[in-house]
C-alpha cells in the first residue's frame, strides 16, 4: 500500500449499541400471597388492563367498576380464560395488533397451569407416572412465557402461595414460601413479590429480581403508588407498539430458500429460538431479512 494511504475499514458486524439507547422496557411480574390478601386489587390499579380472569372472581363488581374505570376489559373462563391454547393466541393477538391496553393481568397462574395438568392427568389415565401430567402445562407455560417477553405492555401474573420444603435437621420441613406454579416461572420474568399483610400494611417482599429499583429481599409498601414510583410511572404509561414482523413475501422468500439451500440438521429450528417465534410468519422483519442474507449467502 502506498505511503501515505491507510486500508479501508471493513463493515462490522457488531451489533450492540451505546447503554442509553437501549429503551426501558415495561415490567414483567409475577405477585403470589395467600388468598385475599390484595394481588387482584394491586393488579387492577395498572393502567388499560387486559385482565385474563382464570380464577372466575373479578366478575365481582367492585372489580369490574374498577377495570371499567381504568380503561380495560375483561376476559373471564366462559371467554376461554381457562384454556391455555386460548390465552397464547390471546397474548399473541395483542403482541401483533394495533390497540389500546397497556398492561396485561392474568389471575392466576396457578389456575391455568393446575388445570392444564389435572386435564393431562385425566388423559393419561393409569399410563401417568414421574410427572408425566405436568410436561404439557411446562410446554404450554414455556410458550406463554416466550410471548410475553415480546408483549410491549405492563405484565402482571398472579399466584396463590404453597409451602416450600427443605432439609432441617436431617428432617423435611417447611422452610418458607413460594409460588405455586411452574417451579422455573420466577426465573423468566423480571420480578417476583411474596404479598404479606402486618396489621393494616399490605408488604411486599422482594424475590428473584433483575431491576435495581427492587433489590432482593427488601420490602415495601405494596401499593400500585409505590411500585409505580419505583419502577417508573412513564415506562408503565406509555402507549404499547404492536411487533412489526416479517412480511408475506418474506416469509414465502424464507421458504422458497429453504427448499433449495441445504442447511445443517436442526439449524432452522435454532434460527426460530434465537428469533422467541414459533413460525416464520411471527418473527421480526428486520430478523427475516437477517434469515434471507444468510440463505442467499449459502446459496451463493
Amino acid at each position: 500500500m502506498p505511503d501515505g494511504m491507510t486500508a479501508p475499514r471493513r463493515a462490522s458486524k457488531l451489533k450492540a449499541v451505546a447503554p442509553k439507547a437501549a429503551e426501558p422496557t415495561k415490567p414483567k411480574v409475577l405477585i403470589y400471597g395467600r388468598e385475599g390478601i390484595g394481588k387482584t386489587w394491586f393488579a387492577l390499579q395498572f393502567p388499560s388492563v387486559y385482565f385474563i380472569d382464570a380464577e372466575g372472581g373479578a366478575s365481582r363488581q367492585h372489580y369490574t367498576d374498577l377495570l371499567e374505570t381504568a380503561g380495560g376489559v375483561y376476559m373471564g373462563p366462559s371467554q376461554g380464560a381457562l384454556d391455555f391454547e386460548t390465552v397464547i393466541e390471546q397474548v399473541q393477538a395483542l403482541a401483533k395488533e394495533h390497540h389500546d391496553y397497556k398492561t396485561l393481568v392474568i389471575d392466576s397462574a396457578t389456575k391455568i397451569f393446575n388445570t392444564a395438568v389435572a386435564e393431562e392427568a385425566e388423559r393419561l389415565g393409569d399410563k401417568n407416572a414421574f410427572g408425566a401430567d405436568k410436561k404439557a402445562a411446562v410446554q404450554y407455560m414455556r410458550r406463554l412465557v416466550v410471548w410475553l417477553m415480546r408483549l410491549d405492555m405492563s405484565v402482571v401474573l398472579t399466584a396463590h402461595e404453597k409451602d416450600v420444603w427443605g432439609m432441617v435437621g436431617g428432617k423435611r420441613e417447611a422452610i418458607g414460601v413460594g409460588p405455586d406454579c411452574w417451579d422455573k416461572l420466577p426465573y423468566e420474568l423480571d420480578l417476583t413479590i411474596n404479598v404479606m399483610k402486618h396489621g393494616p400494611r399490605r408488604i411486599g417482599k422482594i424475590g428473584k429480581s433483575r431491576l435495581l429499583g427492587f433489590p432482593e429481599s427488601e420490602t415495601f409498601d405494596f401499593t400500585y403508588d409505590e411500585f409505580a414510583e419505583r419502577y417508573g410511572k412513564d415506562v408503565i404509561d406509555a402507549e404499547s407498539k404492536p411487533l412489526v414482523l416479517a412480511t408475506p413475501e418474506q416469509v414465502a422468500e424464507i421458504d422458497r430458500l429453504l427448499n433449495i439451500v441445504k442447511l445443517p440438521e436442526g439449524q432452522a429450528e435454532k434460527w426460530l429460538s434465537a428469533a422467541s417465534a414459533e413460525t416464520w410468519a411471527d418473527v421480526d422483519e428486520d430478523k427475516a431479512a437477517k434469515v434471507i442474507a444468510s440463505l442467499k449467502s449459502k446459496l451463493a
